[in-house]
């Protein structure tokens, strides 16, 4: 019986050409899309990302047969589902590729009442399906440039109890007690 190992062209294919360093099996050219960070498109990736979500999204609904309660018709114009629809789209992706031996779409699949779970509660929250239209949403934001906390970050916060034998942890290499 001979052993995978033992047939070079079958090596080559799994590890690359040993003798060049070329890896012979790659994904095909344009098959790999970037996974973008929402906040950083600028205006050439936006409209790319966008239209490749917006695309999925229908998919996904479709597909999974997803009510307004789940995915609601302004799905785009809320940054948390946004968001979550994005992960499941890359997710989704990532689940089919040529050498995934069949556990990635289990794993997608595993996952997905989860996530769903997740949508319908945020869409809850959101409030846009108890209405039939879309409700605007205010975004919250913190208090974090005033002076309150600014000397609160001037300060180190951590301290050291008699236990730890070693202060070398301490931020600003001093302790703060209060």
């Amino acid at each position: 019986m001979m052993n995978l190992f033992d047939d070079d062209e079958a090596a080559d294919r799994l590890f690359g050409d040993l003798t060049t360093g070329e890896i012979l099996q790659r994904p095909p050219e344009g098959l790999q899309v970037p996974t973008y960070r929402w906040r950083d498109l600028d205006q050439v990736s936006a409209p790319k990302a966008w239209t490749a979500l917006s695309g999925w999204v229908s998919w996904f609904v479709a597909t999974y047969r997803l009510t307004t309660s789940v995915v609601p018709d302004c799905w785009w114009r809320h940054p948390e589902l946004v968001a979550e629809l994005y992960a499941l789209q890359k997710a989704e992706l990532a689940s089919y590729t040529p050498t995934d031996p069949g556990f990635g779409p289990l794993g997608f699949h595993e996952r997905l009442p989860l996530a769903i779970e997740r949508l319908r509660i945020e869409t809850r929250t959101i409030g846009c399906v108890g209405l039939q239209v879309h409700r605007e949403v205010s975004p919250r934001l913190l208090p974090t440039g005033g002076p309150e906390f600014l000397a609160w970050t001037a300060e180190a916060h951590q301290t050291v109890s008699e236990n730890s034998g070693d202060a070398s942890h301490v931020v600003g290499g001093s302790s703060h007690h209060g």
